[in-house]
C-alpha cells in the first residue's frame, strides 16, 4: 500500500500550499473505516482507495479533489455518513463524495431504458462538478488495472462498459492518455487473442527494422536544429487498440497503416508549430487527406494541435502531432486542467477550458433529443459525445460541428430542424453531391430546401447524430400516428385479452408509465409501429403471466453476509427489508442485529452511534415467496374490487397475509395489506400490477413506526 508520506509528499511537490494535514487524515480516516475488508486479490482494500488518489495526484489536481479519491468509497462500503463526512473534511468533500457514489450505483451496461436513465444522471453529476467524473475515472482506471481478480463474467461485463462509456468519456473530456489505457485494457479482457496478433506483429517489426523511433526521433530533431527551430521531440508506439482499431476502420493490413508510430514536437511558441510544419513538410513528402489544424478549429475540451502525416525513413508512415507545452499540457489533461495546481497555484494555462462553459455546450447538444425515447437518447450520446469529430462551413462561414462519418443530412439538421426537414440536396465545396456522403473536415456545405418537402424515411439509415436521427423519427411518427395508434389499441386489446385482463386507459397509462413513456398514446403508436411488441406490453404490467418462473432450483436462498459468528439477524419492523434491498445492520442488546433498508428514517436514531453499525449485503440466490412486507391501497368502493385485487396479487405468485381497512370513505377504501414475497423484484411487479387496475387510485409500500428497539 502506497504510505500516506508518500501520497503528501508528491501534493506538496506541485501544490506547497496544500493542506497536507487534512489529507492526511482522511488517509487515516478511510483506513479506519475500510479495516478489515478486502479486494478480490486478497489485498487490504484501502489500497484503491490510495491508489486512485495517486493517480489524481500525479494530473496536479487540488485538495478537494485527492481526498474524495482517498473516501470515495466510505459512503457506499462502510457504516460511514454523508453527515460524517462533512463534519471532518468539509461540505464540498462530502458533495463530491456523496456524487461518486450515486455514480459507482449506476448499471452503466444495462437494457435501454435503465441505461439511459442512468447515463442521464452520470451527464447529471458531470454539470454538477466535473471532479466527481474525474475521481470515477481513476476508479475505474485501477479497477481495470486489477480487473484478473474478478470473475470472468464481471470481468467482460465492466470491460464492455469501460470500452461503451469511460473510455469515450475521457477522450471527450481531453484525458487521451486515460482512454488509450482505458481502452486497451478493455481489448485485453474483451478480444485477448485480437490484441495478442499487434503485440507479436509489432515484436517482428521491431525485430526487421531495430528501434526505429530514436532514429525517427533523431531525423525530426536534425530537422528542426536546422531550421533554427528549439523544441523538444518524443516517439512512441500507438497503443494495441488504437492499432486494432484502425485495422478494422481501414480494412487494411498491419504493415500498410501510417497509425503504428506517433511523434510529438512541443514548441516554445505558436508561431514555431507552423515554421516547424514547414520544415517538416519541406524535408518528408505530406500523405494527403492526412492534414489537421485544431489551432484555428480547436476541439470542445480545449485540444490544440496541428497533425499531420509523413513518409519518413525507409518510406515509413508516421503522425506527427506539433503543439505548444502549454497546449500539450491540456492535451494530457484536458478539462482536469483547470483545477492543476503548480508551484501552490491554479496553473493559468491560456488553453485550458472552463468546465462548466464546456459542459453547458456539451449538453445542448442534447436539448432536442425525445427525452422519452431511451434509444434515441443512447444513440445520440453514443455518436455525438463519444465521436471523433469534423468541422464543416455553411456558406456564411460559420462552423458546424459533427461527428466523424456524418452527412448533409447531419449537417441540415444541426443548423435547424426546419431545414433538416425541407432538405432535398446538397452541395460540398461547391459541387452536387448525393445526401448520403460523409462530410470531411474543412469542408463547406450548401443546403437546397424546399417547400412541402418532408423527411423520407430512408434517411433514418443515412444520418449519423442523434439530433438528426430523432428529429426524422419524430416527425414520420408524428404523420403515421392516427393509424399507429389505432393499430396499437387493437394489439393492446388482443395481448391483454390473451392473458385474461382488459385494456384500460389506466393499464396502458400504468405501462407507458413502466415503460418510460410519456402517455398511454406514445405507448400505442410504438405498438403500432412495430416499435415495441405486445410482449413489452405484457411483460410491463404481468411479469409473472407472460412467463415461468426461471430462477435456478439449484441456487441456495440469499443469504445475509457480514455478520460475526455467532450472531443472527433479523429485519426491522419499520422498513421491512426485502433480498436485494441495500441494507444495513444495528447491532442490539439482547436481538443479536437488526437490519434495515438503507434509507430507513430509524438509522438517524444511530447516527452517533457509528460502533453499532454493520455493513451487510444480500447474496444472490433463489427466494420463496415468505418475505413479508405491508402495501397501502386506495381502492374504489365499488362490488368486485377487493375480490379482483386479490386475484391479481395470487396472480404474481405472492401470499396474502394480512388485510386490514385504515380508511373507508363513501366513495374509496384505503387499505393495509401485508403480502409475502420472494424479493424486492417481486414486489415491485406485485405493485404495477395492482396499480394497472381501472379501480385503484394509488399503490404505495408503507413504513411503519416501531415502537423502539
Amino acid at each position: 500500500m502506497i504510505p500516506v508520506e508518500k501520497l503528501v509528499d508528491h501534493v506538496r511537490s506541485y501544490n506547497p500550499n496544500s493542506n497536507t494535514k487534512l489529507i492526511a487524515e482522511a488517509y487515516e480516516y478511510g483506513k479506519l473505516m475500510h479495516g478489515g475488508q478486502t479486494r478480490h486479490s486478497g489485498e487490504p482494500y484501502f489500497t484503491h482507495p490510495v491508489e486512485v488518489a495517486m493517480l489524481l495526484a500525479h494530473q496536479n489536481l487540488d485538495d478537494s479533489t485527492i481526498i474524495t479519491a482517498l473516501l470515495h468509497d466510505v459512503i457506499e462500503d462502510t457504516t460511514s455518513t454523508y453527515k460524517e463526512v462533512a463534519k471532518g473534511f468539509g461540505v464540498e468533500v462530502a458533495r463530491l463524495v456523496d456524487g461518486v457514489t450515486k455514480l459507482t450505483n449506476l448499471e452503466l451496461s444495462s437494457h435501454d431504458a435503465k441505461q439511459a436513465e442512468n447515463v442521464r444522471k452520470l451527464l447529471l453529476a458531470m454539470s454538477k462538478d466535473v471532479r466527481v467524473i474525474l475521481v470515477k475515472l481513476g476508479d475505474r482506471l485501477h479497477n481495470m488495472r486489477t480487473i484478473k481478480h474478478m470473475r470472468p463474467d464481471k470481468q467482460v461485463q465492466k470491460a464492455r462498459e469501460t470500452m461503451d462509456i469511460f473510455a469515450p468519456l475521457a477522450g471527450r473530456m481531453g484525458m487521451q492518455w486515460m482512454r488509450d489505457e482505458l481502452e486497451d485494457l478493455s481489448f485485453r479482457v474483451l478480444n485477448p487473442e485480437g490484441r495478442n496478433s499487434i503485440l507479436r506483429r509489432f515484436l517482428t517489426l521491431r525485430s526487421q527494422t531495430e528501434d526505429v523511433i530514436p532514429k525517427i526521433t533523431q531525423d525530426i530533431r536534425g530537422v528542426l536544429e536546422k531550421s533554427g527551430i528549439e523544441a523538444e521531440v518524443f516517439g512512441r508506439e500507438k497503443k494495441p487498440y488504437s492499432v486494432w482499431r484502425k485495422i478494422q476502420e481501414k480494412g487494411e493490413g498491419f504493415s500498410r497503416l501510417s497509425d503504428i508510430y506517433a511523434f510529438r514536437i512541443l514548441t516554445q511558441n505558436e508561431e514555431d508549430i507552423y515554421k516547424a510544419l514547414g520544415a517538416v513538410h519541406k524535408r518528408w513528402t505530406a500523405v494527403p487527406g492526412r492534414f489537421k489544424d485544431y489551432l484555428s478549429q480547436p476541439k470542445s475540451n480545449g485540444y490544440r494541435s496541428v497533425h499531420t502525416t509523413v513518409s519518413g525513413r525507409d518510406g515509413k508512415r508516421v503522425e506527427i502531432q506539433i503543439r505548444t507545452r502549454q497546449m500539450h499540457d491540456v492535451a494530457e489533461t484536458g478539462v482536469a486542467a483547470h483545477w492543476s495546481y503548480k508551484d501552490g497555484l491554479r496553473v493559468e494555462n491560456p488553453f485550458a477550458v472552463d468546465p462548466f462553459t464546456w459542459l453547458a455546450a456539451l449538453t445542448e447538444r442534447f436539448s432536442n433529443t425525445d427525452d422519452q425515447d431511451h434509444q434515441e437518447f443512447l444513440e445520440h450520446v453514443k455518436l455525438d459525445m463519444f465521436s471523433d469529430q469534423v468541422f464543416c462551413f455553411t456558406p456564411k462561414g460559420d462552423v458546424i460541428q459533427l461527428p466523424r462519418g456524418a452527412t448533409p443530412i447531419d449537417f441540415a439538421y444541426a443548423i435547424h430542424t426546419r431545414i433538416g426537414a425541407a432538405c432535398v440536396g446538397a452541395k460540398v465545396d461547391g459541387k452536387r453531391v448525393p445526401l448520403w456522403t460523409r462530410l470531411r473536415n474543412g469542408q463547406s456545405v450548401e443546403v437546397t430546401t424546399a417547400e412541402g418537402q418532408r423527411p423520407q424515411s430512408s434517411w433514418i439509415d443515412t444520418a449519423i447524430t442523434g439530433r438528426a436521427k430523432s428529429a426524422i423519427r419524430r416527425a414520420l411518427r408524428e404523420e403515421h400516428r392516427e393509424g399507429y395508434v389505432r393499430l396499437g389499441t387493437e394489439l393492446a386489446r388482443v395481448a391483454l385479452e390473451h392473458v385474461g385482463k382488459k385494456s384500460t386507459d389506466k393499464a396502458l397509462m400504468t405501462a407507458a408509465k413502466k415503460l418510460g413513456l410519456k402517455n398511454k398514446e406514445a405507448l400505442l403508436a410504438r405498438m403500432g409501429s412495430a416499435e415495441m411488441t405486445s410482449s413489452d406490453l405484457v411483460g410491463a404490467l404481468y411479469p409473472e403471466l407472460l412467463t415461468e418462473d426461471k430462477t435456478d432450483e439449484n441456487l441456495p436462498a440469499s443469504e445475509i453476509i457480514g455478520l460475526n459468528p455467532g450472531q443472527y439477524a433479523q429485519p426491522g419492523h419499520c422498513c421491512q427489508p426485502l433480498p436485494g434491498e441495500r441494507i444495513v445492520g444495528i447491532a442490539t442488546r439482547g436481538k443479536g442485529v437488526v437490519f434495515h433498508t438503507i434509507h430507513c428514517e430509524k438509522l438517524a436514531d444511530y447516527e452517533d452511534q457509528s460502533n453499532r453499525w454493520i455493513d451487510l449485503h444480500w447474496t444472490q440466490g433463489r427466494n420463496d415467496p415468505n418475505n413479508n412486507v405491508t402495501i397501502q391501497i386506495t381502492m374504489a368502493n365499488d362490488a368486485g374490487v377487493l375480490g379482483r385485487i386479490c386475484t391479481l396479487i395470487g396472480e404474481q405468485n405472492a401470499n396474502i397475509a394480512d388485510l386490514q381497512f385504515t380508511d373507508r370513505k363513501p366513495d374509496f377504501y384505503l387499505m393495509s395489506v401485508e403480502i409475502q414475497v420472494r424479493d424486492v423484484g417481486h414486489l415491485h411487479h406485485v405493485m404495477t400490477a395492482v396499480e394497472a387496475d381501472s379501480d385503484v387510485a394509488y399503490v404505495n409500500r408503507k413504513r411503519q413506526q416501531p415502537n423502539g428497539e
